[in-house]
């Protein structure tokens, strides 16, 4: 009883609090009488420089949210927001992704991943010839197909493949190395024909004449008749004399390069004119001669000869060495692989029967082989379907890329369209598999992470008239909508109160009224 207050005193309680409830209802009247005698005051110009000034910098923050993110792929407010602002009000940061679960059964998935990708360029395997088809090309249309960058790294190759620091000893050789130097194809030319006047037996004079000069596969194909015929005499000389010095063994090397080179080149020609089964023996003999050049990719020109005589047996063969965990992958493998699964039920396949019994184990292998192919480089797809143009293929392409998928599809949509049945699978399945590779898409699933930098690539090696497929598409930021919406609404609202002054001033009075009172 001694704690309780005194009735008394609970009363001045209660008259103090009603009091002072009072004094804040006459502070809450006095502030509204306030903005409705400042707002009475505003002039239609003062609303109109109001709604123009917000939409000008909303803008302006739209665009530079906009031109963030095409450049970085991330918006600037969010960024900021997220790295900045939440551990000022306390938030805690994201923890790391945990690394990504492969599945057990795809163990080029953990060599895949130690070796995170890089945007290194490869040469293709199946380049076309300057001058019998890149320059015809050029001549018909009035586009060119190649682009600087691309012929620059052929020159490069050129120079790191057909020269080296014996070349001073054989004025021909010499005359060959300033050659493969110059940007004019016409000086190039000329100076293939020095070298061939001071030395009739130089093999890489030849090859120029029949990449560049040679204006049909025919022609191209005697050029380089008589650079192979070159090329076995010099390489046996190197071969004698290889062990005498760093020289000569570099020199060795130079001449394999050249004799490997032409021999592929002639393979090349006797596929483009027909001679397929000529063309599949030089390959094999070329590969048979030669196994530790694996990494020109001399197989993937075997893979297509094979398709084209419908040789699907030999095909599996040449899959089950060259599709193996440690050696790198390429749409050529990993499509060829899906096509050979496709074919096996494409025939039979429908997605209405397959929806009401589901599918067989060998649907599910061929779906399954098609969604490894699209994960590995999903932009050839559309190309293949012909959703998308095609162009012709650039001298080197970009494994998983856009440049990859022209130059796959460019010589392989023939082997598709005929074995019935398959691209109709292809189309039913091949979305499927983004459905099925974990978000974000930095992640992977059968394969590393997709690259980032595949895109700047593209643009580098294919022709400025071809749109570049990319992926992953990125998608538009929260804040961009946002700026965008704001920009947009401050505009409309700039726009009607220039056209109904008094209108927008008796509605803006009334809708800062009616907020003052809610509140």
């Amino acid at each position: 009883p001694a704690a309780l207050p005194a009735p008394g005193s609970i009363v001045c309680l209660k008259t103090n609090y009603l009091c002072f409830l009072v004094l804040l209802i006459n502070s809450f009247v006095l502030f509204l009488s306030t903005v409705t005698v400042f707002l009475s005051t505003l002039t239609p110009k003062f609303y109109f420089a109001l709604t123009v000034t917000s939409s000008f910098i909303s803008g302006l923050i739209f665009v530079f949210e906009w031109w963030h993110f095409r450049k970085y792929g991330t918006s600037f407010i969010e960024q900021v927001s997220v790295s900045h602002l939440r551990p000022l009000i306390g938030g805690v940061e994201n923890s790391p992704p945990a690394p990504v679960a492969f599945s057990a059964n795809s163990g080029e998935n953990e060599t895949s991943r130690q070796n995170m990708p890089e945007c290194k360029v490869w040469r293709n395997p199946l380049n076309l010839f300057r001058g019998a088809e890149y320059s015809r090309y050029m001549w018909v249309t009035g586009k060119e197909p190649l682009t600087y960058y691309d012929m620059n790294l052929s020159a490069q190759d050129h120079q790191n493949f057909f020269t080296c620091d014996m070349d001073a000893l054989r004025p021909s050789d010499t005359v060959m190395q300033k050659a493969w130097r110059e940007r004019n194809p016409q000086a190039r030319i000329k100076a293939a024909y020095q070298a061939l006047e001071l030395n009739n037996d130089c093999a890489t004079a030849y090859v120029l004449l029949a990449e560049e000069e040679a204006t049909t596969i025919v022609d191209a194909e005697k050029y380089f008749k008589q650079a192979l015929k070159a090329g076995e005499t010099i390489y046996r000389k190197s071969q004698n004399c290889h062990s005498q010095s760093p020289q000569h063994e570099a020199q060795l090397r130079r001449d394999t390069n050249v004799l490997v080179y032409v021999k592929r080149r002639l393979a090349m020609c006797a596929r483009k004119l027909g001679r397929i089964r000529e063309a599949v023996k030089m390959m094999r003999d070329l590969m048979k001669e030669f196994p530790l050049l694996s990494m020109l990719n001399i197989h993937e020109n075997l893979l297509e000869a094979l398709l084209e005589l419908q040789a699907y047996a030999d095909v599996q063969a040449v899959l089950a060495k060259y599709d193996d965990i440690s050696l790198p992958k390429s749409a050529a493998i990993c499509y060829t692989a899906a096509l050979l699964k496709a074919r096996a039920v494409s025939e039979r396949f429908s997605p209405e029967t397959a929806s009401k019994r589901g599918l067989s184990t060998a649907e599910i292998n061929a779906v399954e082989a098609i969604h490894r192919a699209v994960e590995f480089n999903p932009h050839v797809p559309k190309y293949l379907l012909e959703m998308k143009s095609l162009v012709l293929p650039p001298e080197h392409i970009l494994k998983r890329g856009d440049s990859e998928a022209v130059a796959y599809a460019f010589f392989h949509l023939q082997h598709w369209k005929r074995i019935e049945g398959a691209l109709n699978l292809l189309h039913c399945t091949w979305e499927g598999t983004f459905r099925m590779i974990p978000y974000p898409l930095e992640k992977g699933h059968l394969f590393y992470p997709y690259p980032s930098c595949t895109e700047t690539a593209d643009r580098e090696l294919l022709p400025t008239f071809h749109e570049v497929s990319v992926y992953p598409q990125k998608e538009l930021p929260f804040f961009i909508h946002f700026t965008a919406g704001l920009c947009s609404f401050s505009a409309m609202l700039a726009l009607l109160t220039h056209q109904f002054p008094e209108l927008m001033v008796i509605f803006a009075k009334a809708v800062s009224i009616v907020s003052c009172l809610e509140y």
